[in-house]
């Protein structure tokens, strides 16, 4: 077969912006759909110097971990899962401690092992690989926290803190958010320092507490306690991005650019109350659903930015029929209102278009036979960037349209107050070659032909931390999820044994190739 009968995928960067430059937007990287060519331009010198390993890469057999290192792979995630590390009765600082004996026992030096935290049971690891000694170049740094949300075994099949393997998927809490990720980092500094492996500068891990709740998130506290031991060129999270599966087939790496705010709001209704044998209108609860249900019809205004545009324009050509219309229709910087509507009766694309609120928990009465007095609700934002958390509890505060309620912010810690903060997402960082071409290499080997897309985190994640702090921050792991399994924060949570494998092994060759030059 001749070069150029080939399919390959398309290398932006490659073509168009050589290596070291900076201040390249999203939209500019990704300024068109990601197809496959059947011929090179003449004029491309790059791209078609870079062929023949692209050619190698596309055409050579998938690349899974192999079966001698599967063993500390699986070792690493079921001790990581069987250590509960929620806030409520978890202990965050066991895991760090763990991992810290691992490494130990792997031959790296107790002095760049930092275990520390605010308490008892939050302490965060840090974790430095040195490089090439006398590098110049300033180090990486990976940051995965290992706290997990609350799980109640009565929700689930199993038992949410046991290491379960079956049917092909390994279950338990943190198998998805994000204890896989954990365990292969982990893995991949154990294997590299096995081999002997000199990065081109140091790698840095921190293991942290508290980004799924709690009052004291470790990212936060390393920049603000210790920040020699985590400042970095640029932070990668893995707890965001990722291949992105349908049926165990992968369709595109997704790599997280910017993401959304999060905040936590308390309506509160509060009424006479009464005897409940004379029913009356001043029924708090009744109060605070009817603000509820207006909440739920009253959808936020419609907005993109270039990470957005610049993802919908790259998965048009993924879909099909009007889905593939209209994202082409809202991937232009004024998108089309009729095709954003069909595209928000999906929950995914309605996250990625507009700030979504919604409430979480309730809380009312004092007594079963008493008209209840007070009632209040938890209402849960993830705001699109540009606005801040006050904005938006005055935009709760319009859509409410009733003095009569209180609408207050809750902090982290859980504090409330009548005022939200001013602070906003930032704007997302440049698309930084020495990230994305070992990105686009590893990908194509591991899954030969499939795009790399940007997207916006639609939760929230601990980049927001790396980026205030001045760190470009970069979301994408090797965990590859199918499309309509996403089990975070949910119950029998899960991850195909044969995806886990694989994303160990993404992470040691990621590591390795972003390090080598």
């Amino acid at each position: 077969m001749e070069i150029s009968q080939l399919q390959v995928t398309r290398l932006q960067f490659c073509s168009r912006f050589p290596e070291g430059v900076t201040g390249v937007s999203w939209h500019e990287w990704f300024d068109e759909p990601p197809v496959l060519y059947t011929r090179l331009m003449p004029a491309n010198r790059i791209a078609a110097a870079l062929l023949p390993l692209l050619l190698a890469a596309s055409l050579a057999a998938q690349s899974p971990l192999p079966a001698t290192e599967r063993p500390l792979a699986r070792e690493l995630f079921q001790q990581l899962v069987e250590i509960n590390t929620t806030d409520s009765v978890g202990n965050v600082s066991l895991a760090a401690e763990a991992v810290q004996k691992r490494l130990l026992d792997a031959g790296f030096p107790a002095a760049d092992l930092f275990v520390g935290g605010p308490n008892d049971h939050k302490r965060n690891l840090v974790a430095r690989y040195r490089g090439t000694p006398g590098s110049t170049l300033k180090p990486i740094l990976i940051i995965c926290h290992i706290d997990v949300v609350e799980a109640k075994r009565s929700d689930w099949t199993t038992d949410p803190f046991q290491f379960i393997e079956k049917d092909g998927y390994f279950y338990g809490r943190g198998t998805q958010d994000m204890k896989d990720s954990d365990a292969a980092v982990v893995d991949a500094f154990i294997r590299l320092r096995r081999e002997h492996y000199t990065p081109d500068r140091d790698i840095i891990l921190a293991l942290t507490a508290d980004e799924e709740g709690g009052k004291s998130n470790g990212v936060d506290w390393l920049l603000t306690n210790h920040r020699d031991l985590v400042d970095a060129a640029f932070a990668l999270n893995p707890d965001s991005g990722g291949p992105e599966l349908e049926k165990g087939r992968a369709l595109s790496m997704g790599v997280e650019a910017t993401e959304k705010l999060y905040a936590d709001y308390v309506v509160s209704a509060t009424n006479p109350g009464g005897h409940s044998s004379l029913p009356r209108k001043d029924n708090a609860i009744y109060h605070l659903a009817e603000a509820l249900i207006r909440l739920e019809h009253s959808p936020f205004p419609l907005e993109t930015n270039e990470v957005t545009r610049a993802y919908f324009a790259a998965s048009a050509p993924l879909q099909k029929g009007q889905t593939s219309a209209d994202l082409k229709l809202v991937s232009g910087p004024t998108p089309d209102p009729a095709a954003a509507a069909r595209l928000s009766e999906d929950i995914t694309y309605n996250s990625l278009l507009h700030t979504t609120c919604v409430a979480t928990m309730i809380n009312g009465g004092h007594a079963p036979n008493a008209l209840p007095g007070a009632a209040s609700a938890n209402v849960n934002c993830r705001i699109f960037p540009g606005h801040s958390q006050e904005e938006i509890r005055l935009e709760l505060v319009r859509i409410f349209a009733d003095p009569s309620l209180k609408v207050q912010y809750k902090s982290d810690a859980g504090d409330l107050s009548d005022r939200g903060s001013d602070r906003k997402s930032m704007a997302p960082p440049a698309p930084l070659p020495e990230v994305f071409e070992p990105l686009t290499k590893v990908t194509h080997e591991l899954w030969p032909g499939i795009p790399i897309i940007p997207r916006m985190e639609t939760g929230a994640s601990d980049s927001i931390y790396t980026m205030n702090a001045g760190i470009p921050s970069y979301g994408f792991s090797g965990m590859g999820i199918d499309r309509d399994d996403d089990r975070a924060h949910g119950r029998d949570e899960r991850i195909r044994v044969e995806d886990f494998y694989k994303g160990v092994e993404f992470e040691y060759l990621y590591l390795k190739a972003l390090t080598t030059k």
